[in-house]
C-alpha cells in the first residue's frame, strides 16, 4: 500500500532533520560559503531566470522546474527537498502555483529556511480572484508585464535583506530590467491592439492567460480552469468550439506545458460545425522555453507567445 503524499514527505523530513538542523539558515549565514554568494533555489524556471537577472554574479540560481514542466503537478523529489535544504533561500511562485508543493515549502520556513513566494510583493488588489478555487488568485501574474516587474521588486528586497552589503547592486539590477519590462510591456499593448477586435480571442489549454487578456484587452477561454489538475469534459469542448466557429476565430493555441489533446477535441468539434481552424502555434504558459534560446528568458517567452499569438488571429497585410 502506498503511503500518503503527505506521509512520504513526513518521513523524507525526519531524515533530512540533522542536515536541516546544521545547516539552519539566519540573515548572513552566506558569507560563511567559500564563494560568498546566495545560493537560491527556484522552484520554477520563470522564478528562476527573474532571480538570476536580480542578483547578477552575487547569486547562484538552481531551478528545480526545467522547460514542458507544469508546476500545477509537479511533486518534489528527494533530491529537491536535499537542494532546498542546502540552499539560503528558496523562491516560489506562490497563490497556489506548485500547487502540491505547499506542504513541503511550510515545511522548510517552520526548520528556519527562508522561503518567500515572489508574488508577495504584488499588489493584492490587481490580483485575479479565481472563480474555480474560492478563496484563491489566479497565480500566472507575469503575463501581465507590470505585475512581474513588481515580483522583480520583491526579490530584490529579499536579496538585500540576506545579503545587505550587496544591497545597492540587487536594487540596481532590478531598476534596469524593470525599465526593459516597461519597454516589453508597451510593445505587447501595440501589438496585441494591431488584431481586429471580432477575432480577438485567446483560446488555449487552460485559463493562463487571465492577466494577459485583463492588461492587454484580449478575450481569452482556456478549456481547462486556471490549475490543471481541473479536467474539460464534453460540454466544456462542445462550448468553446460553438464560440469559435460562430466567431470564426481564425486559430487555437496549444500550451508547452500542457497537453494538447483538448485543443485538438475543439478543433474537430469547430470542424464539426463547418468551420476549420487552425493551430496558431505552441505558446509558453507555465514555463520558459530551452535555455540558450530567446524563449529560455522571461522577455524572449513573453516576445515569442505575443508573436504567435497576432501571427495566428491578424490577418496577413493582403489578405
Amino acid at each position: 500500500m502506498h503511503r500518503p503524499y503527505s506521509a512520504r514527505f513526513a518521513v523524507l523530513f525526519k531524515a533530512l532533520f540533522l542536515i536541516l538542523f546544521a545547516s539552519a539558515c539566519r540573515l548572513g549565514d552566506s558569507a560563511q560559503r567559500a564563494d560568498g554568494r546566495l545560493h537560491v533555489v527556484a522552484t520554477t524556471n520563470l522564478v528562476g531566470d527573474a532571480a538570476a537577472i536580480v542578483g547578477g554574479e552575487h547569486v547562484v540560481v538552481t531551478s528545480l522546474m526545467g522547460p514542458g514542466v507544469d508546476p500545477h503537478l509537479y511533486k518534489a523529489r528527494e533530491g529537491d527537498v536535499v537542494r532546498m535544504s542546502e540552499a539560503d533561500l528558496i523562491l516560489y511562485g506562490g497563490l497556489h502555483l506548485e500547487g502540491k508543493m505547499v506542504e513541503l515549502f511550510e515545511q522548510m520556513a517552520e526548520r528556519g529556511r527562508p522561503t518567500v513566494a515572489v508574488t508577495n510583493g504584488i499588489e493584492r488588489s490587481r490580483l485575479i480572484e479565481s472563480e474555480t478555487f474560492g478563496g484563491n488568485y489566479d497565480p500566472h501574474v507575469w503575463f501581465d508585464v507590470t505585475l512581474w516587474a513588481q515580483a522583480i521588486d520583491h526579490i530584490a528586497a529579499t536579496f538585500a535583506e540576506l545579503d545587505p552589503k550587496n544591497a545597492e547592486l540587487y536594487a540596481s539590477n532590478a531598476t534596469t530590467y524593470r525599465a526593459r519590462l516597461d519597454t516589453l510591456h508597451q510593445w505587447t499593448q501595440s501589438e496585441v491592439a494591431s488584431i481586429p477586435e471580432m477575432t480577438r480571442m485567446l483560446v488555449t489549454s487552460h485559463d493562463a492567460f487571465g492577466y494577459f487578456g485583463r492588461t492587454y484587452n484580449i478575450e481569452v477561454r482556456g478549456l481547462q480552469g486556471i490549475s490543471t489538475v481541473s479536467e474539460a469534459g464534453t460540454a466544456d469542448v462542445q462550448d468553446l468550439a460553438e464560440s469559435v466557429a460562430s466567431r470564426r476565430i481564425p486559430a487555437l493555441f496549444i500550451e508547452s506545458s500542457v497537453s494538447p489533446r483538448g485543443i485538438e477535441a475543439v478543433r474537430e468539434a469547430v470542424r464539426a460545425r463547418g468551420f476549420e481552424v487552425h493551430i496558431g502555434g505552441s505558446l509558453f504558459s507555465d514555463a520558459l522555453g530551452d535555455p540558450d534560446t530567446p524563449e529560455g528568458t522571461y522577455i524572449g517567452m513573453v516576445r515569442h507567445n505575443v508573436s504567435t499569438i497576432v501571427g495566428g488571429l491578424a490577418p496577413e497585410p493582403d489578405a
